[in-house]
């Protein structure tokens, strides 16, 4: 677990491209800030994908998540909520609040900020790049393992060393009363 840091932080200039970029789950990721860059403060990502590639229901246990949907359409359930947010919207998801998203169009584009909470580091980028492999083009892989054909333990460990805690289906069930189930269309 690393700890937020006060370190000189130097500027930099990131764009969408392959150096910046990582195939994650049948998505693609390119990666703006990493917490190494910012002290560990935050993160901030670009996450293109199609429906299919979503995550289990899960908690971040360091930091705040936030969503700014650049095109088309997501679900989020966030404890008894369901939030539909479109190209254009946001959706904040309090650390520690168990939540899910589903994709409702057949392409999206959105940045995902997280924010250290206390003394941990943000984590979510390092889950991510510990997950993902390098990108080979700027399109979306179409030959990737998803979180429905690869080892959940795998994921499980990943997650719990960097703040990612996945719900059990008992916990889903009574966290996130309105979400449908993983892998529901």
């Amino acid at each position: 677990m690393e700890q937020v840091q006060s370190a000189s932080l130097k500027a930099y200039k990131r764009t969408s491209a392959l150096d910046s970029s990582m195939f994650y789950m049948r998505s693609l990721m390119s990666f703006f800030a990493k917490g190494e860059d910012t002290g560990g403060r935050f993160a901030l990502m670009e996450y293109q994908a199609k429906p299919g590639n979503e995550p289990p229901p899960h908690v971040h246990e360091w930091e705040h998540e936030l969503y700014y949907v650049l095109e088309g359409e997501m679900e989020f359930y966030c404890e008894d909520k369901i939030l539909v947010a479109h190209a254009g919207e946001t959706i904040f998801l309090p650390q520690g609040k168990p939540h899910a998203f589903y994709i409702r169009s057949p392409y999206l584009r959105t940045l995902i900020l997280v924010q250290a909470v206390g003394e941990h580091a943000v984590g979510l980028d390092r889950y991510f790049i510990k997950m993902a492999e390098p990108a080979t083009s700027m399109n979306l892989p179409t030959e990737a393992i998803t979180y429905l054909t690869d080892d959940p333990n795998h994921a499980i460990r990943l997650g719990a060393a960097n703040g990612v805690r996945f719900l059990s289906p008992e916990e889903t069930a009574r966290e996130l009363p309105h979400y449908p189930g993983f892998g529901v269309r």
